[in-house]
């Protein structure tokens, strides 16, 4: 993305990945991302807050000289990782005088990381000012929104806060501002689900101080920037909140249909007591479209067939996801096959050992489902049915 300016003074200086389609090694990218870099210019100093990803350095550095940027005196460095930090090195290299501004812990991870020298560091506490001039940076400390290092800027003056990662999405998009509310809302869903869901119960706490400031525009590290702070706001306290939907999430891997016969009977049974049913084919999902349809749901149901006495690996890896991301799920139950035995049961027990959910009977069935297995099926629905009734969510 070329230079763009937020405000007298004030420029987006980052750079669109459009091509990028997996993040981490792990995270699936859809629709691209951008890492996001804002160059502040006071009346006596300037200011570069975050960098961006090392592959696209030339951009940031295209960007600066588009602007004249002679001198920097200051880069803010909000959170350690590299697709923030990892450009640091080279601001510093072309702008030898510039301080990189950040906390204790973040200064920590940028010397093991990046091998900044730490007389290169001014630190600051957590509601320390800054001085540009005619701009002051109030630095906030935002600690597991995802990282035990990340702080936010608060840039009082022109009612802009400056968020990292919190609030962001991964969205290649060459507009500046959110332009498509639907698309950004599916964004940032996917976002919160994948990074920020295991921090929920610590994300309050954040929007509260967020409350408190005077914000007419919430500047990411990732995606379009919210010039509507309400909207994304709003849309967190939404997701983080203790509320569930009348949802139940289908999580199945077969080998030879016995499973896929049961998951098939199980949604069809569901899906007439009025239930919102999301099936999810684990040999063929999108992991991020599942870890999306957690925030909300109230019942997982994984189902799978047994191997070598115990589940798929593709159910165990989705159970793993499921307890490493801590969604608000109420309730959780297995469905599945086996052949000749197995402990499938008591190994994904196992592993949700991150959520408060309460285990609905198992339905394990030998072979084939028969009669009577679909009807112990239609048993569970029943039993979901009552526990969503329980919660108040039939609606």
């Amino acid at each position: 993305m070329s230079v763009q300016e937020l405000r007298k003074g004030i420029h987006y200086v980052g750079a669109v990945d459009w091509d990028r389609r997996l993040f981490d090694e792990l995270i699936p990218l859809p629709d691209g991302t951008s890492y996001n870099s804002y160059l502040v210019q006071g009346s006596e100093k300037t200011a570069l807050i975050d960098t961006v990803d090392p592959t696209k350095c030339e951009e940031l550095m295209s960007n600066l000289e588009k602007l004249g940027v002679e001198t920097i005196d200051y880069v803010v460095s909000h959170h350690g990782e590299q697709e923030h930090s990892g450009s640091i090195p080279m601001v510093l290299e072309r702008y030898p005088d510039a301080k990189v501004v950040t906390n204790p812990k973040c200064k920590g991870l940028l010397m093991d990381h990046l091998l900044i020298p730490e007389e290169k560091f001014i630190t600051v506490e957590d509601g320390e000012t800054l001085s540009l001039g005619n701009r002051t940076f109030e630095f906030i400390y935002a600690p597991w929104v995802h990282w035990p290092e990340t702080m936010f800027t608060y840039l009082g003056e022109d009612k802009i806060l400056f968020t990292c990662d919190f609030l962001g999405s991964h969205l290649a998009t060459s507009e500046l501002y959110v332009a498509d509310e639907a698309k950004a809302y599916q964004a940032a869903k996917r976002y919160y689900a994948e990074i920020m869901m295991p921090f929920r119960n610590k994300i309050p706490k954040h929007l509260e101080k967020i409350e408190q400031l005077e914000v007419d525009i919430i500047a990411t590290s990732h995606g379009p920037i919210y010039d509507n702070p309400k909207f994304i706001l709003d849309a967190y306290k939404d997701w983080v909140s203790p509320d569930v939907k009348n949802e139940v999430i289908v999580a199945f891997v077969s080998m030879h249909d016995s499973t896929r016969k049961m998951v098939e009977h199980l949604v069809e049974e569901l899906v007439e007591r009025d239930i919102v049913v999301k099936v999810y084919n684990l040999s063929k999902t999108d992991i991020g479209e599942l870890a999306m349809d957690l925030v909300d749901a109230a019942t997982i149901v994984v189902a799978s067939p047994t191997v070598l006495t115990g589940p798929h690996p593709l159910a165990l890896y989705a159970v793993y996801l499921t307890n490493a991301l801590r969604p608000k799920l109420r309730f959780a139950t297995i469905i599945g096959s086996y052949g000749w035995g197995g402990r499938m049961v008591d190994q994904i027990k196992g592993m949700l050992t991150n959520l408060k959910v309460e285990l609905i009977e198992p339905v394990i069935i030998k072979g084939y489902p028969k009669d009577e297995d679909f009807k112990s099926l239609t048993k569970l629905a029943d039993e979901i049915l009552e526990k969503h009734k329980g919660l108040d969510v039939m609606k």
